[in-house]
């Protein structure tokens, strides 16, 4: 008995990897650590910590509402971009959820009166970090794209829990992790 030497493997269309790998990724990012990389905790910084006085890091209570209100808004336009979908055609839908989160971002940033600014220049980083992955994947669609933009995309979570977390004692509403 003779058997034949050639291996007979069933063809397998290459989107069907490319959503495997996709889900894969969008699962570790939704359920992934928060904590920095240690090459990212161990970089010093250029620029000491701000100090700020005790009237400055307690804002009016008016204040405070109005930041409370922003952080919600900013954590549910996080939430919504972690749970976006990567594929052929999804780049505008992904844009637009970034323009959100930093449009959101942005009233954080304001309302929050120097609070937190280490966080919130971190995650500016990270949102910088996504578009160049999405501007990629778009200009790109590759497995290679798509694994960077789930690289970014756990960036921007990971900095978002971040923030949340240094303003959970002004708002106790934000939770250190947006809801997956």
């Amino acid at each position: 008995m003779l058997r034949s030497m050639r291996r007979v493997t069933p063809a397998r269309p290459a989107w069907k990897f490319l959503v495997v790998t996709l889900t894969a990724g969008l699962l570790t990012a939704a359920c992934g650590s928060s904590s920095t990389s240690p090459s990212a905790a161990s970089t010093p910084s250029a620029t000491p910590p701000a100090t700020t006085s005790p009237a400055a890091s307690s804002p009016a209570p008016g204040a405070t509402s109005a930041l409370c209100q922003d952080v919600a808004a900013f954590r549910a336009s996080v939430d919504k971009l972690k749970h976006v979908t990567i594929g052929r055609g999804t780049t505008d839908e992904l844009k637009a959820d970034v323009a959100d989160v930093k449009t959101k971002l942005s009233a954080v940033k304001t309302e929050a009166h120097g609070q937190a600014q280490a966080q919130i220049s971190a995650m500016e980083d990270s949102i910088a970090k996504l578009q160049s992955a999405i501007k990629t994947l778009s200009s790109n669609f590759s497995a290679s794209a798509v694994s960077g933009t789930v690289s970014a995309l756990r960036g921007v979570a990971a900095s978002a829990s971040s923030l949340l977390a240094a303003l959970s004692k002004q708002c106790p509403s934000a939770t250190s992790s947006p809801s997956t």
